[in-house]
């Protein structure tokens, strides 16, 4: 499949969402940063309202020196009393002030109000006090609430708006995918009739450099189709993994590029400082990562060169394939898993090889090393760790 429609639509409505959401939730941030202030001016009016009614009890209480004064208590409120000085007549303010200025002071959610009186009038106070606790919660509760559902539309109509858009582009897809399809299919078909025919020939008549050639041409569309199927398939099919004798597996598939090898004059080694490994791993998805890297190491060879292929076994017990050219190089090895990176126009091939290569060991555990110098050549090292070895004698 060229085109993943529903991780398409996921990503670029979570990319929506969050920039609508960032464009519809800056007002909220004015909306709160508003009831907010709202809020510290319906305190401030509250403690006033306090001071208020405590006054207004105190002046019809007068000057009684044989009566007893009760100082008005309220649930959320505490008062006091204090002199110029700020000395305690009578307080319910247990914690200690954070300033003696008069007017409306804050100190984290506690809000105090000083107000001062008449000299002498009350008690011989000088200033009342009142003290609250504020709270944003429901504040921040409404905003929660808000942003939330401002989120949640925006997601669901990003969904809807994408799928409906995309509905076009699948359908394209479809059809491409299927063109894709039957033109492998008719690919493959030439290119087993071509193959059957030249070792027919071969077998009844001596071998001569143009059928080697046809038969090389073969092999490398053969390659490239093989990528092509696998690049279709790999949404759609479940590759399982299966024990691999792993030796002879890549031996096969150098045996395999042989041919290729000797219309270029290029010399092909192969050694194992191991034996009998067995891999858990997929056949199909093992000799898409050899056949790629042989293709490239063939690639980027000098005529009369020679490319080395040796297996090994490091100091953890895990087993390395290692392909060394000793061509041109590569200019930038970062890029070469890049999809459609060609080092050189003039080199056949799409660039999906190796791409296809990294897809396959990201999900697997592979790790690639990648050495490269100008006119030295390439080295590509695969580690295989030990959760894909089944044994190793």
């Amino acid at each position: 499949m060229i085109v993943d429609e529903q991780k398409f639509v996921r990503r670029y409505s979570l990319i929506y969402t969050c920039i609508v959401s960032l464009i519809l939730l800056a007002p909220l941030y004015f909306y709160v940063t508003h009831k907010i202030n709202m809020q510290e001016v319906r305190t401030e009016i509250e403690l006033k309202s306090i001071q208020s009614h405590i006054i207004t009890a105190m002046d019809a209480f007068g000057n009684n020196p044989e009566g007893t004064f009760e100082f008005p208590k309220f649930t959320m409120y505490e008062s006091g009393l204090y002199t110029n000085t700020f000395s305690l007549i009578y307080s319910q303010i247990k914690e200690p002030l954070p300033s003696y200025m008069p007017g409306y002071h804050s100190d984290g959610l506690t809000r105090y109000l000083i107000t001062p009186l008449p000299s002498q009038k009350y008690f011989f106070a000088d200033y009342i006090i009142t003290k609250t606790t504020i709270s944003y919660a429901d504040i921040f509760l409404e905003a929660s609430i808000i942003a939330f559902g401002i989120i949640v539309l925006i997601l669901l109509l990003s969904v809807f708006f994408l799928n409906s858009f995309s509905i076009p582009f699948k359908r394209v897809n479809e059809k491409l995918d299927e063109f894709i399809k039957e033109s492998m299919h008719e690919m493959n078909t030439p290119l087993s009739i071509i193959n059957v025919n030249v070792d027919l020939f071969n077998s009844m008549y001596e071998s001569n450099k143009y059928l080697s050639r046809i038969k090389s041409a073969t092999k490398s569309l053969a390659t490239i189709y093989n990528d092509m199927d696998y690049l279709i398939k790999q949404n759609r099919i479940d590759y399982k993994n299966e024990i691999i004798d792993f030796e002879p597996f890549v031996k096969e598939r150098v045996e395999y590029f042989e041919l290729i090898c000797q219309l270029n004059n290029i010399t092909m080694t192969f050694s194992a400082a191991t034996e009998d490994t067995q891999m858990l791993f997929n056949p199909t998805k093992l000799q898409r990562i050899v056949d790629n890297t042989l293709s490239n190491a063939i690639k980027f060879s000098h005529k009369n060169g020679t490319i080395d292929v040796f297996i090994d076994k490091n100091d953890d017990g895990e087993i390395t394939l290692a392909i060394q050219d000793y061509g041109q190089g590569i200019k930038h090895p970062e890029r070469i898993t890049n999809p459609y990176y060609r080092e050189h126009e003039h080199k056949t091939g799409f660039g999906i090889g190796m791409s296809i290569v990294k897809s396959i060991i990201d999900k697997s555990d592979i790790t690639l090393d990648i050495r490269s110098a100008h006119l030295q050549g390439s080295r590509f090292t695969y580690t295989f760790h030990r959760s894909l070895i089944v044994n190793t004698l």
